[in-house]
This record gives structure tokens, sequence and C-alpha cells, in this order.
């Protein structure tokens, strides 16, 4: 592999492409929703985000979220898709368990309010494919230090 994520010509790829193949629709579903969460997140920030600040920061924040894992998955930047698509996994069941619980921090809609509803829960659904997408299009290398080539990158 090259440091541009590409394999060196005459090289075997040591793991499938992310953006290639079933790939393609992940990353083009990725991309709507980052578009919609981002024109939304944008939007609300920008004209009233005095009437419920923390549901408009985080519909921008799940925008951008959106936007990292669309371009990491399309250009195979694996390291970074983990981190993106754990990142939104971790924040549509945390902010869809508050805006259930706790419904007065969330006077208005987030991209991951109940757990995605507002758009037809593919919120919730979606990091899920991502992750079993990363996961399976992984290296297909040896384990090492009891890690499998496809696992997540250790963090700290």
């Amino acid at each position: 592999m090259t440091g541009s994520g590409r394999t060196a010509p005459g090289a075997t790829p040591s793991h499938r492409a992310t953006g290639t193949g079933g790939g393609r629709l992940l990353v083009a579903v990725y991309g709507v929703l980052a578009i919609a969460a981002t024109a939304r997140g944008l939007y609300q920030v920008g004209t009233k985000l005095d009437e419920a600040p923390v549901a408009y920061v985080l519909s921008l924040a799940a925008g951008i979220v959106y936007v990292v894992a669309t371009v990491a998955l399309a250009r195979d930047r694996r390291a970074t898709a983990w981190v993106a698509v754990v990142f939104e996994l971790v924040g549509v069941l945390t902010v869809g368990t508050l805006s259930v619980v706790d419904v007065g921090d969330f006077p208005d809609e987030t991209v991951w309010s109940r757990f995605g509803a507002g758009y037809g829960y593919v919120p919730l659904v979606l990091p899920f494919v991502g992750l079993w997408w990363l996961r399976r299009t992984g290296d297909r290398g040896a384990a090492v230090d009891g890690r499998t080539p496809s696992d997540p990158p250790a963090v700290g």
C-alpha cells in the first residue's frame, strides 16, 4: 500500500476498497445524509440557534460526521471511517436515548433525535451497516497481537 491508501502497482491489495461494489451504495446513502444533515444544521444554527442550541448544534455535528464518513468510505480511508462511524453510532444512540428520556433538552428535532425517526430510522441502521462493511472489507492478513487486521484502530 502506498501512503495514499491505494495499492502500489503490481502489489496485491490486503483488503477490498470500501467504496467499491456494495460500498458504492453505502457511500451514496452517507452522501445523501451528509447533504441533508449539514444543510439542516447550517440553516438551524444560522437562523434560530437561540430556540434550541443543543439540538441545532447536534444537527450540524451530525452533518459533519456524515461528511467525514462519506469521504473516508469513498476514498478508502479506513481509520478515519472507523472513527467517524463509531462516533456516529455513539451519537445516534446517545442523542436518541436522551431525546426520548429528557425531551426538555430537545425542543426541536435533530438528525439523531428519537434514533433518526424523522429520517426513517436510517441514522440508526446506517452505522451498523457501516461497521459491518468496514469489517467485511477489512484486511485479509493473519492476526497480530491478538487483533485481526480488520479490527478498528486502537484509540488512546
